[in-house]
Order: structure tokens, then C-alpha cells, then sequence
């Protein structure tokens, strides 16, 4: 049993890492500003082993003393993606950056950190542009850029793992409507149709309950893979937009998508991922996109956007 501290454990993947580390027998504290007004971890208050902090961890001063007593950090609080850190770039750097080398001055060398980092950090290449943890990167957004750079002070320390995780789906209690498959299956089954910026755009994906195993692989196994890097997606899902909409349509197959002839994506990444490091470390991706569409077609069944509407 370990204490672990869970930055940001309220969000969308804390709230599914957080049971699951008490499940196994930790002690977890989260700090969480709660910024989205969450009570995805209410269920877990029973626990006489869970323990939660209202907190911004931009405020070191008070983070300091739930540092000092954490055998294993997994920094989670972010903003995350492209597009939050276009809007807000100076809470980008404060949240994304800046409080995260103050985490690290604040651990010893004895302390574990688990830390999500970005496959996004390939940036943009050609169809056959295969990445493995020794690919040059190429951050095109501000959330790449800023995880790039705190990976790199990462790896400069003892007793580090860095996961740069996939395209995230599925379903969660503190949901992301706005990842590119939660986002294009809600279109599916609300607007029964999305128009395509380059098409042929390919990333990779990984389902959010593997992103929670893989932080728990790497607990159980982090004496083998401390110091190391590893892509964290699924080897089978290295797909084109065009093709995520293709296996979206064989559930729901009202689902129409346009291939725009003009314009442009803003998100530019373009890139094929291998996750062979990860697998040969025995870590077994369990989770199908199939599964994850399903998932997610029942979840919005429950969950719409309806603030400003009538129906």
C-alpha cells in the first residue's frame, strides 16, 4: 500500500484512476480545483482511505505539505488540449507548466511520479510517418509544446515514468464531450452528420479505462520502466478522421460525414504511432474502439448538451 497523491483526480480520467487506485489497496489523496463544478468522486468519500483537498495547484504553498507526505504523485491537473490553451494561454502556461516544475522542486528523489504526457507531441507528417519514442517531436499547439517541455525536465529526475497517451475515449463521470471520438459519435446520434477538415488526418487512440490500467501497470512494474518514456495507444487504431467515421457508421447508420473540398483544421496533427514499447513491458490494451462506441451510445442516452434548449 502506498500513499498517492492524484493531481487534478477530479477530471476526466482521475475520476476513473482514483477508485481504481483505492481498489487496489493505496491510500489517494486528490487535489482539485473542482473548476467544472464536479462530484465525480462522491461515491468515493465512504472509503476510509480516500481524501480530498479544494486546492489550485498553482498555489505551491499549500500544495506542499500533501507533496511531502505522497509516496507516488500522478499529476493529472491540466488544461487539456489545444483547444482550452488557445483560449486561455496564460492559465495554460501557470496550470500546464509552471506548476509542474514547482511540483518537481518539491519531491525528493525517493518519490514516484506517474505523468500523462501527449502523443501529440509527433505534430504533423506524412501518412507513413511511424512514431516511436525516439521520433523527433514537433509540438504544433500550445498544450504539446508546454508537455514537451515538462517531459523533458521529467526525465531529468529519478523515479519517472512519462505515458504520452493517445486520443482518450470513452466514457466517464467527469465526461469530455469535446475528444475526437466522444465528440464525433455525439454528433452521430444528434446532428446524424459532421463535415471533415483533411480527412486523411491520422492519430491514434486509447480508451480511458486503459489509460487507467496503464497507470496501474505502471505502479505494479516501476522498478522495470522508471526512467522511460512509452507511447500509451492502441496498435490497431491508428486511424484517419474518414475512417473513425466509417466505424462510427456501422452503429448508427443514419451517420453522414462530408468531406469538405475547401478549408482547413485547426488541429494539424497528422501522424501513425507504435505502442511496442509499452506491450513489451506485458501491458495489454483490453479496451476495442468498438467497445468504446458503444460505451459511449448508451452514456448519451443519459448525457446531452441541452443547457440552452428546450428539448
Amino acid at each position: 500500500m502506498a500513499n498517492v497523491l492524484v493531481t487534478g483526480g477530479a477530471g476526466y480520467i482521475g475520476s476513473l484512476l482514483v477508485p481504481e487506485l483505492l481498489g487496489e489497496g493505496h491510500k489517494v489523496h486528490v487535489v482539485d480545483n473542482f473548476m467544472y463544478g464536479q462530484n465525480s468522486l462522491a461515491a468515493m468519500c465512504a472509503d476510509e482511505n480516500f481524501s480530498v483537498t479544494k486546492l489550485d495547484v498553482r498555489n505551491i504553498s499549500e500544495l506542499k505539505p500533501h507533496l511531502s507526505k505522497s509516496d507516488i504523485v500522478i499529476p493529472l491537473a491540466a488544461l487539456v488540449g489545444a483547444p482550452i490553451c488557445a483560449k486561455d494561454p496564460i492559465g495554460a502556461q501557470t496550470v500546464n507548466h509552471d506548476s509542474v516544475l514547482d511540483l518537481f522542486k518539491n519531491l525528493s528523489r525517493q518519490q514516484l511520479i506517474l505523468m500523462p504526457t501527449t502523443n501529440s507531441a509527433y505534430g504533423s507528417g506524412d501518412e507513413n510517418n511511424m512514431c516511436t519514442e525516439n521520433s523527433p517531436l514537433n509540438p504544433i499547439s500550445k498544450y504539446a509544446i508546454d508537455k514537451v517541455a515538462i517531459e523533458k525536465e521529467l526525465m531529468q529526475r529519478e523515479n519517472s515514468i512519462s505515458f504520452r497517451l493517445a486520443t482518450v475515449f470513452g466514457m466517464s463521470p467527469r465526461m469530455r464531450i469535446d475528444l475526437l471520438v466522444n465528440d464525433f459519435t455525439y454528433r452521430a446520434i444528434t446532428d446524424r452528420f459532421v463535415v471533415l477538415f483533411e480527412s486523411s488526418f491520422k492519430r491514434n487512440y486509447i480508451h480511458i479505462r486503459d489509460v487507467v490500467r496503464v497507470f496501474i501497470h505502471g505502479i505494479v512494474n516501476f522498478n522495470s520502466m522508471k526512467g522511460e518514456i512509452f507511447n500509451v495507444g492502441l496498435s490497431d487504431l491508428n486511424l484517419s478522421k474518414l475512417e473513425l467515421c466509417e466505424r462510427i457508421k456501422k452503429h448508427v447508420p443514419e451517420f453522414v460525414y462530408l468531406d469538405a473540398p475547401v478549408g482547413k483544421d485547426p488541429d494539424q496533427r497528422n501522424y501513425i504511432v507504435s505502442n511496442k514499447k509499452l506491450e513489451k513491458t506485458g501491458f495489454k490494451q483490453h479496451y476495442s474502439l468498438d467497445f468504446g462506441i458503444n460505451e459511449l451510445l448508451k452514456g448519451y442516452r443519459m448525457l446531452r448538451n441541452t443547457t440552452y434548449g428546450n428539448v
